[in-house]
């Protein structure tokens, strides 16, 4: 998709839109496309002992069913922005909420493991669609004096969207009497959990009918009354709409559309690309997304009952969200780096916690009291550093910290970084804890601490520097 960034607008012009609550909306509306990316990531952690149950496969399978849907997250990340600009943002949406519908439908009703795996690529293509679409949309949409605070909803509707997808898991595990293959109405209760997703799916595609298309797209393809009756609900009616719009043109005829080879350097990428892909990749290799994907497996796999882990796994997410808000406060006060470096240090004492509670797991498959509870405890501890650190700054930095000239590309490539990470993490861990669950945990450990010299010696701070600072 091409670049979201408007020029700097005169401080003038900075006064409330005549309809700011129209705005809000419109801007919630889009990040319902985060909230689906939420929900759909991480609500298959309460079918996965069912799925492992139901079709008798071992670790290495069922992880490849669990982390098959991030193959489509990286196809539909990758192609949404070319699509958008073709067919407009608007449609976009209406497409990733017909795919998030499907593949509810389908991944609730498989008649097979390889059916059900299908069915979370399609759902994945949706994630990595509504990953891209929303921010952009939000970005274009939003009057420029709002455009942070109205930016931070995809942000905060994807952890809503995790801890909603959590406490549905758990209430559909209490209907069905704490079996996670006990029926309701025919089903298993694993099945309702995947398909209950087509409730906010259809919903995300009744929103965006509800909206206007980008202002942006419509000059592209020549839409310009109607862009500048957009501009006027979401601007507000004094802005000068001809001025507006010359601006919004002008800036599309200067933009640099950068190429893969703007990248490279004399080690395969500039030292500054490979920057971007170690933060990328060290936000995943502490293994936070185990605690998404996984958690009611791993509760289980320690003694603790089904119920009580869906319980834990849904106040495991509710940390998540306390945690983004906190970084959401802080990170313009004391800078990216400060946070990365409390984060680290946070999450590697409660990983090495939960390192160190695991290795007295007993033959029975059960935790000491004592060891239950600091597992417990660690667990939440870890993921509240996460958010309020690595979380959100990761982000914040690639979208500041390349030249402008490349940070379009250099922030695909960081994003595709991540998402194999993501992948590695999900794939390896069933295998891992098999192996070893404390080594596991140990070598979740390592990659936090590591990941301390490497923000102190390779990465700056970008806290109140202009993006045309970065070079």
């Amino acid at each position: 998709m091409t670049s979201t960034a408007q020029p700097t607008v005169p401080e003038g012009r900075k006064a409330h839109p005549d309809h700011l609550g129209h705005v809000i909306f419109i801007t919630a509306a889009a990040a319902m496309g985060g909230f689906l990316f939420g929900y759909d990531s991480s609500v298959i952690n309460g079918a996965v002992e069912a799925i492992r149950s139901r079709y008798d496969v071992g670790s290495a399978l069922l992880a490849q069913v669990i982390a098959i849907a991030l193959i489509g997250c990286a196809i539909g990340a990758a192609t949404a922005g070319r699509i958008a600009d073709r067919i407009g943002r608007i449609r976009v949406m209406q497409i990733a909420s017909v795919l998030f519908t499907i593949s509810a439908v389908g991944s609730a009703l498989p008649f097979a493991l390889w059916d059900l795996a299908f069915w979370r690529i399609v759902g994945g293509f949706a994630i990595g669609m509504a990953s891209v679409i929303g921010p952009a949309y939000i970005a274009e949409v939003s009057p420029s004096a709002y455009r942070g605070r109205l930016g931070s909803f995809q942000q905060a509707a994807i952890v809503v969207g995790i801890a909603i997808s959590q406490l549905v898991n758990w209430g559909i595990l209490n209907l069905a009497d704490g079996q996670q293959r006990g029926k309701i109405g025919g089903l298993e209760a694993w099945q309702w959990m995947l398909g209950v997703m087509v409730v906010p799916a259809v919903l995300y595609g009744l929103l965006s009918f509800a909206i206007p298309e980008s202002p942006r797209f419509l000059i592209s393809i020549e839409k310009v009354d109607r862009a500048k009756e957009v501009l006027a609900e979401v601007e507000g009616h004094s802005v000068n709409l001809d001025k507006r719009v010359a601006e919004i043109q002008d800036a599309m005829r200067r933009e640099h559309k950068p190429r893969f080879k703007d990248l490279l350097g004399k080690v395969g990428f500039l030292p500054i690309v490979w920057v971007g892909i170690g933060l990328s990749v060290f936000q995943q290799l502490v293994g936070i997304n185990v605690a998404f994907y996984y958690s009611s497996a791993l509760w289980q796999s320690v003694g603790i009952d089904p119920s009580s882990s869906f319980f834990y796994s849904f106040t495991t997410s509710i940390i998540n969200i306390i945690g983004t808000v906190i970084a959401m406060i802080f990170v313009d006060k004391i800078g990216r780096r400060p946070l990365a470096l409390i984060g680290s240090a946070g999450m590697a004492l409660a990983l090495a916690l939960e390192a160190w509670a695991f290795s007295a797991k007993t033959a029975a498959g059960t935790l000491p009291a004592t060891e239950g509870t600091v597992a417990l405890i660690a667990a939440h501890v870890f993921v509240l550093f996460f958010a309020l650190s690595w979380g959100v700054v990761v982000w914040v930095f690639l979208g500041e910290m390349f030249p402008n000239r490349i940070r379009a590309a250099a922030l695909g490539v960081a994003a595709s970084a991540q998402w194999i990470a993501n992948w590695a993490i999900t794939a390896s861990f069933p295998s891992l804890s098999d192996w070893n669950l404390s080594g596991t945990y140990v070598i979740y450990t390592f990659f936090a601490l590591l990941s301390i010299p490497f923000v102190l010696k390779f990465v700056k701070e970008t806290k109140g520097k202009a993006l045309e600072e970065m070079g």
